[in-house]
């Protein structure tokens, strides 16, 4: 990123015209922290990063040291599940900003990547965990009406080669149930997840499982904002971190495109050639400004 200050909030905790500067902020300039582009790169320098491996540990680290440079308030969930593969360690890593009143916007992304040999997951993993860093940066610091929790879930892939419940979404489950005992669930007013968002043909469709009412925001954002050609009026049905919420009656939507990824997903392909620096910067400044909107209602 080139060196801009982007104040979210005035003294009325009004939103200023940060967002414009992060489709510039992601797309390489740097102030303060790694672009997101940047973020997925380190990512993808650890090798593989499966549950429970060395490689997620450095993740983690990783994750952990660049909330801490932003001033985050940082909560970490170390928990074990049982896969397939036997019990494995995991770690939930959560941002919490405060607000003024009752009530939580979720923010999440997994940061994981499947087990399988030489998968980096610049796009599935990588993308996602890098905007959700640059949206801590630029967040961190500012108080809305409501808290802004960010979080970073571990152990959303698939042990097995297939998608088959239970084996999947371990971090997300974790903290939709660890929400539930605190009463800290009914305070979410809306979870938006990205997954796959850092494509180069990126087209992102309406996930069909998602509440309808907060894929309107992201959408009417994204149509204001002129992005009309990444956030398009197709649909499709996608099984993610989304439906550990969903399920618990959380309003949630998804944030992915596995459309125009397919050629690469979850093959040793997903490196970060297939990766667009503005791509991630589009989909960065929808959220900003989708949280903006949730912000005044």
């Amino acid at each position: 990123m080139r060196s801009h200050s982007c104040n979210g909030f005035g003294k009325n905790q009004r939103w200023l015209s940060c967002g414009a500067l992060f489709l510039l902020s992601l797309s390489g300039c740097k102030a303060g922290g790694p672009d997101a582009n940047g973020s997925a790169r380190k990512q993808v320098s650890f090798g593989p990063r499966p549950a429970g491996s060395q490689a997620i540990a450095q993740t983690q680290d990783y994750i952990l040291s660049q909330l801490s440079s932003f001033g985050c308030t940082v909560e970490t969930d170390a928990f074990s599940s049982d896969t397939p593969a036997g019990r494995l360690a995991m770690k939930n890593i959560v941002a919490k900003i405060p607000g003024e009143r009752p009530g939580i916007i979720l923010l999440t992304t997994h940061y994981d990547t499947k087990k399988l040999d030489n998968f980096v997951g610049a796009d599935d993993g990588g993308s996602s965990t890098g905007v959700m860093l640059e949206l801590a940066r630029l967040l961190c610091a500012k108080h809305g009406k409501y808290a802004v929790w960010i979080a970073f879930f571990d152990g959303e892939e698939a042990v097995r080669k297939e998608w088959k419940d239970p084996d999947n979404r371990y971090g997300s489950r974790q903290m939709a149930a660890k929400m539930a005992a605190s009463g800290d669930l009914k305070k979410i007013k809306a979870m938006i997840l990205a997954d796959l968002v850092g494509g180069k043909s990126l087209r992102i469709e309406r996930e069909e499982n998602s509440t309808q009412a907060i894929v309107e925001v992201i959408w009417g954002t994204a149509k204001r904002l002129g992005y009309s050609d990444v956030f398009v009026d197709q649909a499709t049905p996608v099984e993610d971190d989304h439906l550990s919420f969903l399920a618990r009656g959380v309003p949630s939507a998804d944030i992915i495109d596995l459309v125009n990824s397919a050629g690469y997903w979850h093959t040793p392909q997903d490196t970060m050639d297939k990766i667009s620096a503005r791509n991630l910067g589009i989909v960065g400044h929808v959220i900003l400004e989708s949280v903006k909107e949730l912000q005044a209602r």
